[in-house]
């Protein structure tokens, strides 16, 4: 059922097949609402990639090629975002409590963690391939695939799995509660659940004071994959890739590319959020009309 303040699917452990429909609506809808974003605000990703580069925005290719991995980014969408959302709805109804208890942020926070971890799985390979070409913009997305294939294994693929889990955890504890929260204030004052339009608009309030606060982690993330092979930031240990950052840039090197991040994930966060909403709830309904 849907609960009428925080206005989430509310899935009982008694009635299982309330489980069993929702997910693959969280599936569809988190794949949908993870390519619209990650097409639709891929330049605003490549720019911010590019000013947290070692080498420098304008060497890293500036404004051109802004489009330079979009294919790694096209392809990894869709599993990525569905992978992320069947396991944080997934993990909600597992650890069902009632909408009123103080239990409620920390289930958020429980659920959206391991929707990370999963979705990383999927994301981190299409990750270090698209960042690669956003600064190499004259290397072809396959090109850069095979490349790294065969210099690096597959370990080179998984290159700043850890630092990205350790960027994208502390995003989504901050995120998510906030999220959920904004949208039940938001319900609790108008007297019924919140629209899919403003469970967007509290998506990107949510999503852009996320992003801002953990660009730090996202900056170290990037150094990481972009590192050559067999160097100490290689090795993907996040406290080092940071101190070397704040040792040559200091607190401004630490927080490059905060404003087009902040930007891109609050965007992100009202397209991504909203579509979500949307699209399930749309499914459900569907479901439910269905004999």
């Amino acid at each position: 059922m849907i609960n009428r303040i925080s206005g989430e699917v509310t899935l009982s452990r008694p009635q299982s097949c309330q489980c069993q429909c929702g997910m693959p609506a969280s599936i569809v809808a988190g794949g949908v609402a993870g390519v619209a974003v990650d097409l639709i605000l891929f330049p605003l990703d490549t720019i911010k990639t590019r000013l947290q580069s070692p080498q420098g925005f304008n060497k890293a290719g500036g404004f051109r090629g802004i489009y330079a991995g979009v294919p790694s980014a096209a392809i990894g969408s869709f599993p990525n975002a569905a992978a992320f959302f069947i396991t944080y709805e997934y993990v909600k109804w597992f650890l069902h409590t009632d909408s009123s208890s103080y239990l409620m942020p920390v289930k958020h926070m429980l659920a959206a963690s391991a929707g990370e971890v999963v979705a990383c799985l999927i994301r981190v390979p299409s990750e270090v391939v698209k960042q690669r070409a956003q600064v190499s913009a004259s290397s072809r997305t396959f090109q850069i695939f095979s490349n790294i294939l065969y210099t690096e294994g597959i370990q080179g693929l998984y290159r700043g799995y850890k630092s990205t889990v350790l960027r994208e955890i502390p995003f989504s504890l901050v995120q998510f509660p906030m999220w959920e929260s904004l949208k039940a204030l938001w319900s609790w004052r108008q007297d019924h659940v919140v629209d899919c339009w403003q469970s967007a608009v509290c998506g990107a309030f949510a999503g852009g004071f996320a992003a801002a606060v953990t660009t730090p982690l996202d900056v170290a993330k990037t150094r990481i994959t972009l590192a050559k092979a067999g160097s100490s930031t290689a090795s993907g240990n996040v406290l080092s890739a940071l101190h070397g950052v704040w040792r040559t840039q200091g607190l401004s090197g630490l927080f490059a590319g905060v404003f087009p991040r902040t930007a891109a994930i609050g965007l992100g966060g009202f397209i991504f959020l909203g579509a979500y909403e949307q699209t399930r709830s749309l499914l459900l309904e569907l479901g439910r009309a269905s004999p």
